[in-house]
């Protein structure tokens, strides 16, 4: 999975988000209660933050201080217009140097687009980079065992890789860190997310 290929594929669908047909409360009531468990409001990070900002003014409307962070520079740029007073990071996840520690990390539908040999030293970057007490949400592809693919149901062929359930389980223990929630929400689609907490 070439990363560009990836950026471009999202260059030419950012305006999806802003549309119409896009249902606005996607991932809001996933996010509201994962909420439920931040002890301090402090930084947040929205990883694969795309065009929307949904996920941004919920977490600005909960007192933090939120960064996002894209590959597509086209989602960045409808991004910065949207929010102009928020700092967002063009750039790789896989590679790029998390600056500081969160409270709050949210990857929603975003980091299963990364390379399969790449995802679980970034998974364990991010569970890093929380805050005693942070929490992360994001979603995952529901298997149980590792498996990538590439799928066009958006237009562009898009690439996924997961870890598979076990194996997320194992890191976030190694990570000293809880999983607070698991969830099938799109059952019998195996659309998967987790909440994590720090210890």
């Amino acid at each position: 999975m070439d990363p560009k290929k990836l950026a471009q594929s999202y260059d030419q669908i950012a305006d999806h988000w802003n549309g119409e047909e896009f249902n606005s409360d996607n991932g809001l009531p996933q996010h509201r209660r994962a909420l439920q468990f931040v002890r301090n409001p402090g930084l947040a990070l929205d990883i694969g933050c795309g065009s929307s900002g949904r996920f941004i003014d919920l977490l600005l409307g909960e007192g933090f201080t939120v960064e996002g962070l894209d590959l597509s520079s086209r989602m960045i740029d409808l991004s910065r217009k949207r929010h102009p007073e928020v700092t967002f990071h063009h750039a790789d996840i896989t590679k790029w140097k998390i600056p500081q520690l969160y409270d709050f990390i949210t990857a929603w539908d975003s980091i299963w687009h990364m390379p399969l040999t790449a995802h679980e030293s970034t998974l364990r970057k991010i569970l890093q980079a929380l805050k005693p007490g942070g929490i992360f949400i994001y979603t995952a592809g529901g298997l149980d065992t590792p498996g990538e693919k590439y799928d066009s149901n958006m237009g562009p062929e898009v690439y996924y890789s997961v870890l598979g359930v076990p194996k997320n389980l194992a890191i976030f223990t190694e990570e000293d860190c809880v999983c607070r929630h698991l969830e099938y929400d799109q059952y019998p689609e195996l659309h998967l997310y987790f909440i994590v907490q720090k210890k």
